[in-house]
């Protein structure tokens, strides 16, 4: 018998394309992941679309440590100089927007098991990240949104759709332009969250967080016409917004709306739910609203992530001057 043939060498580690082909042992997720997403989901109270986000990241980082042969060696023999191989690894990989996200999930996965005794250090700190790209948030004009807003009643009015869910979806898109809320926001929302005398919603947002959203006069006259008419509960805690079935409506059943209506308008398909919400805060800030008002209305726990509007705002009244200015 040969040599090769009665010593078989050793299975090669995965290479580095095969990455998404390395299952994850359930003991390596019991050690290290689940106790982890014990303290987002509880601790830090983070959403499930955050920690699904987190855990990605882990995985990846899970297979490219298997990959480069750096699992056996264990966590805590990662310094800097590997997390640059990894950084420098992933970008041939993900965007950089992804890559970010990564490394923001991967810096608390450190943290944490830091806090545990299990690093002593974290080997990402000091670690350059290719930079990000400033995007603007897009957004609708306020023609634009008058626009989309119509699109359920002429659907009505030519017997397209039944009138439940036309009522419904001019419903949905009211409270998410005239309230500034997010899509599972929206969808969370029962009837006593609202106060239809004052106008106002008392919305959870991220982090279980808790604020106060003034929904305006037209969102909450089309509201109190869907409960009078389609509503079957109008209990406290019965969903403000109902499918024909009466269940409560999901975040895809109004990423689909959505869509449906932007057709309709002629308007980009890529105009998801969120920048309904975009829009809410570019039109506050270019009617002149304050800053720190609309970071509390958008429930933003730091000013930098609303400036970003700020920028939308400049940049349309650069816009408008290019435009209309002789000298421009």
């Amino acid at each position: 018998m040969s040599k090769s043939a009665s010593n078989p060498p050793p299975p090669a580690e995965p290479e580095a394309e095969a990455w998404g082909a390395v299952a994850i042992p359930p003991e390596v997720t019991a050690e290290w992941w689940t106790p982890f997403e014990d303290f987002l989901a509880k601790e830090r109270r983070y959403s499930a679309y955050t920690v699904r986000n987190y855990r990605q990241a882990f995985e990846d980082f899970y297979r490219w440590l298997v990959s480069e042969g750096r699992w056996a060696r264990g966590i805590g023999a990662l310094g800097s100089r590997e997390m640059r191989d990894f950084v420098i690894e992933a970008q041939r990989r993900f965007d950089r927007r992804t890559l970010h996200n990564h490394a923001s999930g991967l810096r608390t996965f450190f943290k944490f098991w830091m806090k545990q005794g299990k690093l002593r250090i974290n080997p990402l700190l000091g670690v350059p990240l290719p930079k990000l790209e400033k995007r603007l948030p897009k957004f609708l004009t306020e023609e634009q949104m008058k626009l989309l807003l119509t699109g359920p009643q002429r659907l009505i009015e030519n017997e397209t759709i039944d009138a439940h869910t036309g009522w419904r979806d001019r419903l949905a898109m009211e409270l998410l332009y005239g309230g500034g809320l997010r899509v599972s926001e929206l969808v969370g929302l029962n009837y006593g969250d609202v106060d239809p005398e004052s106008g106002v919603a008392r919305v959870l947002g991220k982090g279980k967080k808790e604020r106060l959203c003034p929904l305006g006069r037209v969102a909450i006259a089309v509201m109190t016409k869907f409960r009078d008419e389609f509503a079957r509960e109008k209990g406290v805690a019965s969903p403000v917004l109902i499918n024909a079935n009466g269940h409560r409506t999901s975040v895809r059943d109004v990423q689909l709306l959505v869509k449906r209506y932007l057709v309709l308008a002629g308007l980009p398909l890529d105009l998801t739910p969120h920048k309904l919400r975009h829009s809410y805060a570019t039109h506050l800030l270019n009617a002149g609203a304050d800053l720190r008002l609309v970071q509390e209305l958008l429930g933003h726990s730091q000013l930098v992530t609303t400036q970003v509007y700020t920028h939308v705002s400049v940049a349309r009244l650069k816009e408008i001057y290019a435009k209309a200015h002789p000298r421009a």
